[in-house]
């Protein structure tokens, strides 16, 4: 064979090879139809609800579930099988691939959603099982599913809604309308009911003053759709003379109500009206309540170091670890002065002098061996240390749950310890009437005087905040342990 003849048989090797190639490359891409119709497949398997189908796909393609999470918006499995109600499968589908029940169709909705639409309350409650937060999921208008709820008024959906995500009450729509708002607007009247019982339950009573785009809070809401039922139950828990972005309060908005086709309306109207009247002071905006000088809770919080307003995630962090950590060292303090009181240096007498001692030998039993001068100087310095440690520490805790039972026990055992000191002072009677009325009268005066003056404070400081018309969640809790 010639050298020509040889280079052409190369050549036509090599022709063949690359035809081999395009071939081979031709095969791979006539495969996307087979797997269009593998999702096809998956999609049908997920209407009738047939798990075994489901697997024989996963078996033929094991990549079958992660084609969905290259797409931003798409209907999966998942949406449908959430769609037709198909519960099995849907938990069966969501624990293989737990990223689905995120997903978006392209109208804007989660498989949650579409359940809740379809009044699929099995799949809603199997969804939430696996993964509560799915409560606070937003779809289109940053509606969740707890919105949704509250909207149809399912009340029992709502409460193990609530219970399952404490954090969903948060969520507002593209309307900054709180789940309340959406409540009130829809006319779900029990449904407002267990949504204001588990506020009040959870202390979360200043989302009851959240205001939506309008500047409209829920007081405001009810009174433009004459809700009279949900303003009775507001209008001690709100406040009653916030204004909307047109500078109307919600009295002035149920004013407009005042004629024969509304009578409910208007007989409210005039009893709110009349408690209105006997309110002192009115609602004031943030920048009148910054421009003010400090209170007295809020220059205390400046000497401990913490902060009067809600900043940051951080900051709140920060603010209760100072809290916490004055808070201990006060108590550890308070508890030595006591025990420091309850056993001086030098102990007790244990028995009574005889009689014909002179004054200044004579003792009684329970009374401190340490002389008078000494006892002065040292109750004088431990009291003076209780005290303060007392007063940083009821200062903290004022506004704490059962802060009130609290605050009597520290009130107590300030009494107990000035009894204690009048009990257990040496030879009193020796240097006349001024340690007894001490110890008896101004001790006790002092620690009075120091309770009530701080609880009179704190009563001011929190009508002041309430009657700024600003969110209350603006505001550093008066007492935010953790």
């Amino acid at each position: 064979m010639t050298s020509e003849a040889m280079s052409i048989v190369v050549d036509i090797n090599r022709v063949i090879n690359v035809v081999a190639q395009d071939a081979n490359l031709s095969e791979s891409w006539s495969t996307s139809p087979q797997d269009e119709n593998i999702y096809e497949k998956s999609k049908k398997a997920a209407q009738v609800g047939d798990i075994e189908r489901l697997y024989k796909l996963i078996a033929k393609d094991p990549n079958i579930l992660d084609h969905y999470d290259k797409m931003s918006f798409c209907e999966t499995p998942l949406h449908i099988a959430a769609e037709k109600g198909q519960t099995h499968f849907a938990m069966e589908l969501m624990t293989l691939k737990p990223s689905l029940a995120l997903k978006l169709n392209v109208s804007g909705f989660s498989p949650m959603h579409l359940a809740l639409q379809n009044n699929h309350a099995r799949v809603v409650r199997g969804f939430v099982t696996i993964n509560s937060s799915l409560v606070s999921i937003k779809g289109r208008g940053r509606i969740t599913p707890l919105h949704q709820v509250a909207q149809i008024g399912d009340v029992e959906l709502l409460s193990e809604f609530l219970f399952a995500c404490p954090s969903s009450i948060n969520d507002l729509t593209i309307k900054c309308e709180t789940v309340v708002h959406v409540v009130v607007k829809s006319h779900q009247f029990k449904a407002f009911k267990v949504l204001l019982g588990w506020i009040k339950r959870v202390n979360r009573e200043d989302i009851l003053d959240w205001k939506d785009e309008d500047g409209n809070t829920v007081f405001h809401i009810a009174a433009s759709i004459n809700q009279t039922e949900v303003m009775k139950l507001l209008h001690k828990t709100v406040k009653v003379k916030a204004k909307n972005l047109d500078g109307k309060t919600a009295m002035d908005i149920l004013q407009t109500h005042q004629s024969p086709c509304f009578p409910e309306a208007r007989r409210f109207f005039h009893n709110a009206k009349e408690r209105l009247l006997c309110c002192r002071g009115s609602t004031t905006t943030p920048a009148e309540y910054l421009s003010r000088k400090l209170s007295f809770i809020e220059k205390r919080n400046n000497i401990l170091g913490l902060s009067n307003l809600s900043m940051t995630r951080d900051m709140s962090l920060n603010t209760s670890d100072h809290r916490s950590a004055i808070l201990v060292v006060a108590i550890l303090i308070v508890t030595a002065t006591y025990q420091a009181s309850l056993s001086p240096p030098g102990g007790f007498w244990q028995d009574n002098s005889k009689h014909d001692v002179e004054d200044y030998d004579y003792h009684i039993a329970g009374e401190m061996i340490m002389s008078f001068f000494n006892a002065i100087f040292f109750l004088t310095l431990n009291g003076f240390a209780f005290l303060s440690s007392l007063y940083v520490i009821i200062i903290i805790i004022v506004g704490l749950p059962k802060w009130k039972l609290i605050y009597g026990s520290t009130v107590a055992l300030s009494i107990a310890l000035s009894s204690s000191y009048s009990t257990i002072f040496p030879n009193a009677t020796r240097y006349g009437f001024i340690p007894m009325f001490f110890f008896v009268y101004a001790y006790p005066l002092i620690i009075g005087t120091m309770m009530f003056a701080t609880f009179m404070a704190f009563i001011a400081d929190k009508r002041r905040r309430h009657r700024v018309d600003f969110p209350a969640r603006c505001f550093s809790s008066s007492q935010e342990l953790s």
